[in-house]
């Protein structure tokens, strides 16, 4: 979630935001993709911390483990008769 500040001269109410009022100097959490939304009012909202960058929704994929090397106890001497 990205954040921005309410820098507006009275209380607003922001439906996005549930309804919530929003005093001025507030500091609210958006959804990353409406971020632009609210800074591209400069005049009621500022800028805090930007959304972070958009990640492929594509889960890395999980490398199996490295089997660990089979070790080969040397075979005992044959007793010859």
């Amino acid at each position: 979630m990205a954040r921005v500040r309410f820098i507006g001269p009275e209380a607003v109410t922001v439906p996005e935001l549930g309804g919530r009022a929003v005093e001025p100097d507030e500091i609210v959490e958006v959804p990353d993709e409406r971020f632009e939304g609210y800074v591209c009012q400069p005049s009621n909202w500022e800028a805090i911390e930007e959304p972070r960058e958009q990640r492929d929704d594509v889960a890395p994929q999980m490398l199996p483990k490295a089997a660990p090397a089979k070790k080969n106890a040397a075979a005992a001497p044959q007793k010859e008769d």
